[in-house]
């Protein structure tokens, strides 16, 4: 966008969604650093105490502008490090009307005519808005349209370029790709985690990768640079599923655990938390994934945790940047619950078992499908190519053949699918047992989530622009045999109990 100050265009990073907007108290709540009602519940939000949205803006750039339109009322703010520069007390531009007929109106009732003039002028002066291109991006949301946009600017620098990198069209997974959108800190670093040495963990610094399991249960259609956001729900993407439940202090806790082809491929593992159905906690390693790096290799585990951190009180354990929780007694109980479960998987089905190559190649139990219309996810049947589903596909069409009112397929409790004949995946403790696999496709969950339903449309887009067999050497190997979706059930040969060599020079020897 052009900028006055800047006497050029400055890169402008936008958040759009078609929600249901903003009235105006609802405004000056979003804009108000901090407010009277921190205890209030709200299973259906995850902000708390009303600075999210502030320290997260002015973190991304100096000023942001937000303009949100309901079906009676549209309001403009103003959020401007640049506009409060030497002023001794903080202003916050605001300029709201309601819906008169069919035109908007100066909202009388809760500013005058002066106050209204005085902050739309401080809005033309101090950013590239006026009233001309504010109507020409409200003018987006249709003439009955409503919801919210949010432009920042003046950007966060890393050295000489931006903190931001939005010019580059290609990922580290899809390198050839020029026409996958993402947004990427441009440092890429990865976090530190206890044992992790992969540095492939493109959500630690990729929009994109982000947004793919940023819902427990993705609902809501989302897009960046242009580029649609395919959701990647993680407990309908693994394979040789388990799903556990505990209790934790007396509540109950569900742990979904699995093997995930993506995460093998990339040296990855660890659970995924979430709260209230959205990620608070990535790769959390646990157990014995945090003293060896090759330990649980491409297992993930998949838990919200919501009943677990939140007290009657109205009181939450999660820390207000939704980036992890607070060390408290309740989550050391359950850290210890996650290591004993993640090492106790580990052991029974691929501890003693020399996974290759071929190990990262395994197909997801099941192959799952979302519906473009009413957002559900449908199982596929046995056999059905991928690949030859369009990128908008609806519950009518094959292979599902049904309806949208249909409700959505959930795993049962304390159920291990394998959808594959594994039957080298065993550890010691299972070498004369039999792998079974079973599905319970009759239980069907409820459809808990917690994005605003109202919600269906979010744009990101910155304006400028196995089977076992012996080889000839006598090893074991893995074969990926995994083309077949049906249950196996099989006896299970010894396995060849493997000596450990030392390396080295030998005990007795002095250097």
């Amino acid at each position: 966008m052009f900028s006055k100050k800047a006497a050029g265009k400055v890169p402008v990073l936008s958040v759009i969604d078609d929600g249901r907007g903003m009235a105006y108290p609802e405004m000056m709540r979003m804009i108000s650093f901090g407010h009277k009602r921190p205890n209030e519940h709200c299973n259906e939000q995850i902000g708390r105490f009303g600075i999210g949205f502030k320290t997260g803006a002015m973190k991304l750039g100096k000023d942001a502008v937000v303009l949100t339109q309901t079906s009676t009322s549209r309001s403009v703010s103003f959020l401007s490090q640049s506009f409060n520069e030497n002023k001794d007390n903080l202003e916050i531009p605001v300029v709201t009307y309601r819906k008169e007929g069919q035109y908007m109106e100066v909202d009388l009732s809760v500013q005058s005519e002066a106050t209204a003039e005085y902050n739309l002028n401080a809005i033309k002066e101090f950013s590239p808005f006026n009233e001309y291109f504010i109507g020409e991006k409200l003018g987006l949301f249709g003439e009955e349209g409503t919801g919210t946009q949010i432009y920042i600017w003046n950007l966060d620098r890393w050295g000489k370029d931006y903190t931001l990198d939005w010019n580059s069209g290609r990922t580290d997974e899809n390198p050839t790709d020029k026409g996958h959108g993402d947004i990427l800190i441009r440092s890429k670093r990865v976090r530190s985690r206890p044992g992790q040495t992969s540095k492939q963990v493109p959500l630690d610094y990729s929009l994109h990768s982000y947004l793919e399991v940023i819902f427990r249960n993705p609902r809501m259609k989302i897009t960046v640079q242009g580029s649609k956001v395919k959701a990647r729900p993680l407990d309908k993407s693994l394979n040789t599923t388990s799903v556990i439940s505990g209790d934790i202090a007396g509540r109950t806790i569900e742990l979904t655990i699995g093997m995930s082809k993506v995460e093998w491929e990339r040296t990855n593992c660890g659970v995924f938390l979430y709260w209230r159905g959205r990620l608070i906690e990535s790769y959390k390693r646990v157990g014995g994934q945090m003293h060896n790096a090759d330990t649980g290799r491409g297992v993930i585990g998949v838990a919200d945790i919501t009943e677990l951190v939140d007290d009657e009180d109205g009181n939450s354990w999660v820390l207000n940047s939704k980036q992890g929780f607070q060390d408290c007694e309740m989550y050391a109980e359950l850290e210890e619950w996650l290591g004993s479960s993640m090492d106790e998987y580990w052991e029974t089905n691929f501890d003693n078992v020399e996974l290759g190559k071929a190990a990262g190649r395994c197909k997801p139990d099941h192959e799952w499908v979302q519906c473009y219309g009413c957002r559900k996810w449908r199982v596929l049947t046995a056999g059905f190519d991928t690949e030859s589903l369009p990128d908008q596909w609806f519950c009518l069409m094959p292979p599902f053949n049904g309806k949208c009112t249909i409700p959505e397929q959930q795993m049962g409790h304390g159920t291990i699918t394998i959808g594959e004949k594994r039957s080298g995946n065993v550890g010691r403790n299972r070498t004369q047992r039999e792998a079974t696999a079973k599905v319970d496709t009759n239980k069907i969950g409820n459809n808990e989530f917690s994005q605003d339903e109202d919600v269906k449309n979010v744009k990101l887009i910155p304006t400028i622009v196995n089977k076992r067999k012996n080889t000839s050497n006598g090893t074991n190997s893995i074969e990926d045999d995994l083309d077949s979706n049906s249950s196996q059930t099989e006896s299970v040969a010894p396995l060849h109990v493997l000596k450990r060599i030392r390396r080295g020079a030998p005990r007795g020897c002095k250097t």
